[in-house]
């Protein structure tokens, strides 16, 4: 029997070696399988998608009670961080808008 030190080793060098081929496998095996048009316009949304799937969660939960004073405080931040986006363009601007939004909301009303 495997030893259960042994078992979390061994399942952490299999997923890091998973990870990495699965982020590297591009570079490596990018010349030999080259994209179509089509999956490479696709894969121009990836961040943008991955993005949404990180914040949307976390601006609306799946419970209906969850909206007190800390959530309207993100959706209002979240909010006025994009349209700070949409007029400027920068990311930087978004990030640095939403968070002094956000603290300063919180510094208030919480």
């Amino acid at each position: 029997m495997m030893s259960s030190q042994t078992y979390i080793y061994g399942a952490i060098l299999l997923l890091t070696l998973c990870s990495i081929l699965t982020r590297a496998g591009y570079f490596l095996f990018g010349d030999h399988l080259p994209l179509t048009p089509a999956v490479r316009r696709s894969l121009r949304f990836a961040p943008v998608a991955a993005l949404i799937a990180i914040i949307v969660p976390e601006l609306l939960p799946l419970s209906g009670s969850y909206y007190n004073t800390e959530a309207i405080i993100k959706i209002v931040s979240a909010a006025l961080a994009v349209l700070l986006f949409m007029r400027t363009r920068n990311a930087l601007h978004l990030m640095l808008g939403g968070m002094v939004c956000f603290w300063v909301l919180r510094a208030l009303l919480a």
